[in-house]
């Protein structure tokens, strides 16, 4: 019953550790997303949407569930304008 109990346990403490992994390596791509981002509005700034565009595409499909992908998705709106 013992050698069970402690089994458990040390599932659910792997299962917490693999979650925890899992979270940092989803917080990791966010940093990327946002330099690219970054690099797209310096491009707007520079009157270059062509390269913004296709760096807004480049984010939203790299980085799909990201704010930064949103916000490309906006700017690519407000380009196409």
């Amino acid at each position: 019953m013992i050698k069970k109990k402690r089994i458990s346990d040390m599932k659910k403490i792997i299962l917490v550790l693999l979650l925890i992994f899992s979270l940092f390596l989803c917080g990791c791509g966010g940093g990327k997303a946002k330099e690219i981002y970054d690099t797209a509005q310096l491009e707007e700034l520079q009157n270059n949407p062509e390269h913004a565009r296709r760096l807004y595409a480049e984010i939203m499909e790299k980085y799909p569930d990201s704010e930064f992908a949103r916000k490309a998705g906006e700017r690519l709106k407000a380009l196409d304008k």
